[in-house]
C-alpha cells in the first residue's frame, strides 16, 4: 500500500486535503440529503393535515355527478380518489403497521390546529393495493367506454400509466369510539432526481478550485524545501565547497536557506582550515622524523637501532593513518568504473606477494562506480585485520540488492557483540598492546566505514557461526 502514495510533501498533503474534502462533502451529502427528506416528509404530513381537516361531505357535493351517468356528468367528474372520505372502516389494512414516529407528529401537527383525534392511523402503501385506488381505475374504464358510445373523446384518465407503482400515504383519524374514519390518500412524490448530481458537480468545482489553489500555494513552498533538501545531499558528500542557494519561498523558508547558506561556508571554511592545519602538522612531523630515521644509522648497537627505527616507521604510518581518514571525501580524485573482482584480485596478490595467507573465492562480475584508491585501501586494512588476529583471510564478492558487498572472513576469536561499534571508532584495538604489529594504531576500521560511507555504503561487523569474524564492505550499485 506504501509503494503507492506519493513521497513527496507536495503530495502527500495534497492527498490528505483531497481525502478530507472528500469526506467532507460525503458528509455534507448526508446532511442535505436527511435535510430534504426531512423537508419532504414535513410538508407531505402537512398536506395530509390539511386534507384531513377539511368537510368530506361538502367536498363531496363538488364532485357529484349527475344520476343519469351521461357523458356531460362524467365530464364533470366523480369523487376523486386522492380526497378526503368518510369510512366506517379503518384506514389500515390487516397485513399493514401503524407507522408510529409519522404518526405522531402528525398528531402534533393537528394539535396545533385544535383537533385532538380519539385515534390516528398512518400508512404508506402501494397504489396499486389500495383498495379506493382500485376501485377509482375500474370506475374510470367504465367512465371512459361511456363518452366513446356517445361518440366523444374519451376521458385521459387522472391515474398516470405507471400509477399502480406510485406510494401513498394513508391517514385516518377518528374523533370517537366507535365511529367513523376520516381517510385521506395523499401521493408521495418521488425525490429529486438530480439531487445526487448537483452534490456531484459541486464536489468537482470545489475539488478543481482548491487542488488548484493548494498546489501553486505548496508549490511556492516545497521547490525551496527541495533545493534545499537537494543541497543538503550534495554537501553531505562533497563538502569541498560552499554552493549558496537563491533564498525563495515564505518568510520562512527564507530565513531557513539563509541560515542554511551561513552555516554552509562555515563549515567549508573550517574544513579547508582543517586540511591546511593537517597538511602543516604533517609536513612539519614528517620532516624531523626522516631526519631522526637518518640519525639513527649511526647508532653502532644494531639492536637499538631496529627498535628505534621500528618507532620511526609506526609513527609515520600511524601519521599517515591520520592524515588518509582527514582526507576521506575531501580528495579530488574522481570515481571510475571498475570490476570490484578485479580490484579484489589485486590486492589478493600483494598479500601473496608477502607470503600472508589470504585466499579469494570465485568472483561474480561486479561494476561499480567507486574511487579506486580509497575502496582498495578499505580493502587492504579489513584483510590486515582477518591476517592480524584471525591468522588468515577469506575474500568474497556478492551482490545483495543494490549494493556490492566484500567480505572478508578470519577464524580468529572475533569480536564481542557489545564491543562491535566500539571497534570501529578510531584509536580503538582489539589488543591492548601499542606494538603495530600486533595491536595496530587502532584506525583500519574505522578508515574503512569512512571510506563506505563517503561513497553511500557502510561496513558491517558480525561473528560467524564456526567462529571468526566477517567484516563486510557494503557499496552501493
Amino acid at each position: 500500500m506504501r509503494r503507492f502514495l506519493p513521497k513527496s510533501l507536495l503530495g502527500q498533503t495534497m492527498l490528505a486535503i483531497g481525502i478530507a474534502l472528500m469526506v467532507t462533502q460525503m458528509v455534507t451529502a448526508v446532511l442535505l440529503y436527511s435535510a430534504a427528506e426531512s423537508r419532504r416528509e414535513n410538508a407531505l404530513l402537512n398536506r395530509v393535515a390539511l386534507n384531513l381537516l377539511l368537510d368530506p361531505n361538502a367536498r363531496e357535493e363538488r364532485w357529484r355527478a349527475p344520476p343519469d351517468r351521461n357523458a356531460e356528468g362524467l365530464r364533470r367528474g366523480q369523487r376523486r380518489p386522492l380526497r378526503t372520505i368518510t369510512s366506517p372502516d379503518a384506514p389500515i389494512l390487516p397485513s399493514e403497521h401503524n407507522l408510529d414516529r409519522r404518526a405522531e407528529i402528525l398528531e402534533e401537527i393537528l394539535a396545533g390546529q385544535g383537533v385532538q383525534p380519539y385515534r390516528l392511523q398512518l400508512v404508506v402503501r402501494r397504489a396499486g393495493d389500495d383498495p379506493a385506488m382500485q376501485e377509482w381505475a375500474k370506475r374510470r374504464v367504465g367512465e371512459g367506454s361511456i363518452l366513446r358510445e356517445a361518440g366523444q373523446r374519451p376521458l385521459r384518465l387522472a391515474l398516470s400509466p405507471g400509477w399502480a407503482d406510485e406510494r401513498i400515504l394513508v391517514a385516518g383519524i377518528q374523533f370517537e369510539e366507535s365511529g367513523e374514519w376520516r381517510i385521506a390518500r395523499v401521493r408521495i412524490p418521488p425525490g429529486e432526481p438530480n439531487f445526487g448530481w448537483g452534490i456531484a458537480l459541486q464536489t468537482v468545482l470545489l475539488f478543481a478550485v482548491l487542488m488548484t489553489v493548494l498546489f501553486l500555494i505548496l508549490r511556492r513552498i516545497t521547490r525551496p524545501l527541495q533545493r534545499l533538501t537537494e543541497r543538503v545531499g550534495d554537501f553531505a558528500s562533497n563538502p569541498d565547497r560552499a554552493v549558496v542557494i537563491e533564498e525563495a519561498g515564505p518568510g520562512d523558508m527564507r530565513r531557513l536557506i539563509a541560515a542554511h547558506n551561513r552555516m554552509e561556508a562555515r563549515i567549508a571554511a573550517m574544513l579547508d582550515e582543517k586540511d591546511v592545519m593537517l597538511g602543516a602538522i604533517g609536513h612539519d612531523l614528517k620532516t624531523p622524523l626522516a631526519a631522526l630515521r637518518v640519525r639513527i644509522e649511526s647508532v653502532p648497537d644494531e639492536i637499538q637501532r631496529q627498535k628505534m627505527a621500528s618507532s620511526i616507521e609506526d609513527i609515520t604510518a600511524t601519521l599517515d593513518d591520520i592524515l588518509t581518514l582527514s582526507r576521506v571525501g575531501r580528495d579530488g580524485s574522481g570515481r571510475e568504473t571498475v570490476d570490484l573482482g578485479k580490484l579484489a584480485l589485486g590486492v589478493v596478490e600483494e598479500f601473496e606477494d608477502l607470503g600472508e595467507p589470504v585466499t579469494i573465492a570465485e568472483l561474480p562480475r561486479i561494476v561499480a562506480d567507486v574511487q579506486v584508491t580509497w575502496v582498495r585501501r578499505a580493502l587492504r586494512n579489513l584483510v590486515s585485520n582477518a591476517v592480524r588476529y584471525g591468522e588468515a583471510a577469506r575474500i568474497s564478492i556478492l551482490r545483495d540488492g543494490d549494493m556490492a558487498v566484500l567480505r572478508v572472513e578470519d577464524d580468529g576469536p572475533g569480536i564481542a557483540p557489545d564491543r562491535i561499534e566500539e571497534m570501529m571508532q578510531p584509536f580503538t584495538r582489539g589488543e591492548a598492546s601499542r606494538n603495530r604489529a600486533t595491536g595496530g594504531a587502532g584506525l583500519g576500521l574505522t578508515l574503512a566505514r569512512a571510506i563506505a560511507q563517503q561513497h553511500g555504503g557502510d561496513l558491517v561487523l558480525g561473528n560467524r557461526e564456526g567462529g571468526g569474524l566477517r567484516a563486510e564492505l557494503r557499496l552501493p550499485l
